[in-house]
């Protein structure tokens, strides 16, 4: 109890709040919790659709959230902006009870206090889920969510450098919405989805949290920044599409259709076996399947703890835009038969093809200059 207090504490100042449950087991299951405290079963709530960004729990047909509730998804504009104007009607024609702002993948700046005026208009609750950009909040280079949202959630092992674990707070505005939010946040969680709080994660968040607050990280979460708008930089010199142009935070998506739709995985398995790890992922307004998506998401927060900086991203970049070079007459076919040949033959030549022992060895020649901390 000494140990979560000291956790909750830290959590409240950190993020300006003045409620903090720090004893969701992960994220999803903070959001869970949220929604069955404020929501009834089959009552709409809104959330970014997932393909253009958002997360399984905030409403996607396949998740648990749209089993329970009614999901009204809203969407990205083609320039990758988040669609105010269709968050608005939606709202306005759906009346749901909460709103949910944030995602898996927004490089730009979310506009909360746009998503405040929206929720206020109808009178429902505004859930910011700050997961991605938490540490950028507490660091200074993403505006805070606290005086819009009447709740925040955020994972802990993110941008905040922790172990895994997830935070619901309550803010000032969301006290003065709903006097007992806390009360109704904490019994949902537990009895309500959760056993027993795993107090070594908690212990673990608290060590983070103090972390955070150093004026170091402050430094961490300035050139985590830089570095992905130096990597975006580059990787638009050498011909690369990022949505929405580029970068406000930590992320960047890769747009890859100039080079055929679907190709999210050959690069996402093509760069991992160099030994730079991303991800495929979908786009807004994707041509192909979420299992064969047309984009790619990269982050710099783990290699800016490293201890890179610009000209490593620089570096970086021209090998992934070496590789897209290497691998440009890579399509993938249409036809399902034809598709199975071309995967195998691709994932055959990541083990035959000299080019990906060559570059692996450069990109370990760098990675060995930047020990993982503590390792």
């Amino acid at each position: 109890d000494k140990i979560e207090s000291l956790v909750q504490e830290r959590a409240k100042t950190l993020f300006g709040v003045p409620h903090a449950n720090v004893q969701p087991y992960s994220g999803s299951p903070a959001n869970l919790v949220i929604l069955s405290a404020l929501v009834e079963p089959g009552q709409p709530i809104m959330g970014l659709n997932l393909l253009d960004g958002g997360h399984l729990t905030h409403g996607w047909k396949f998740s648990m959230t749209s089993k329970f509730w009614q999901s009204i998804p809203y969407h990205m504009t083609k320039e990758g902006a988040i669609d105010l104007e269709e968050v608005r009607n939606l709202a306005l024609e759906n009346k749901p009870k909460i709103i949910i702002c944030g995602g898996t993948a927004i490089p730009r700046a979310i506009p909360f206090k746009a998503f405040a005026d929206i929720a206020e208009e109808i009178g429902a609750y505004l859930l910011a889920d700050v997961s991605h950009i938490a540490g950028l909040i507490v660091g200074g280079e993403h505006e805070s969510p606290v005086q819009y949202a009447d709740l925040i959630m955020t994972t802990t092992h993110k941008t905040l450098r922790g172990p895994r674990g997830a935070m619901i707070m309550v803010t000032q505005k969301g006290l003065e919405k709903d006097a007992d939010l806390p009360t109704k946040i904490d019994k949902a969680l537990i009895p309500g989805l959760q056993g027993g709080p795993h107090l070594n994660t908690i212990a673990g968040i608290g060590v983070a949290l103090n972390e955070d607050s150093k004026p170091e990280f402050k430094e961490y979460a300035k050139q985590v920044v830089l570095n992905a708008k130096a990597m975006a930089t580059r990787l638009t010199e050498r011909g690369f599409n990022l949505v929405s142009g580029g970068t406000d935070n930590h992320l960047l998506l890769l747009d890859l259709t100039s080079g055929g739709v679907g190709r999210g995985a050959f690069f996402h398995e093509g760069l991992e076996r160099l030994g730079i790890y991303t991800n495929k992922n979908t786009i807004p307004g994707d041509p192909s399947s979420p299992f064969y998506p047309s984009g790619l998401r990269i982050g710099t927060p783990a290699i800016t703890t490293r201890g890179m900086k610009e000209p490593e991203m620089i570096k970086i970049a021209d090998w992934i835009a070496d590789f897209g070079e290497h691998i440009k007459d890579v399509k993938l076919p249409e036809d399902k038969e034809t598709r199975k040949q071309v995967i195998k033959d691709f994932r055959a030549s990541l083990k035959s093809d000299s080019f990906y022992d060559e570059m692996r060895t450069e990109v370990k020649a760098m990675c060995v200059k930047f020990a993982v901390p503590g390792v």
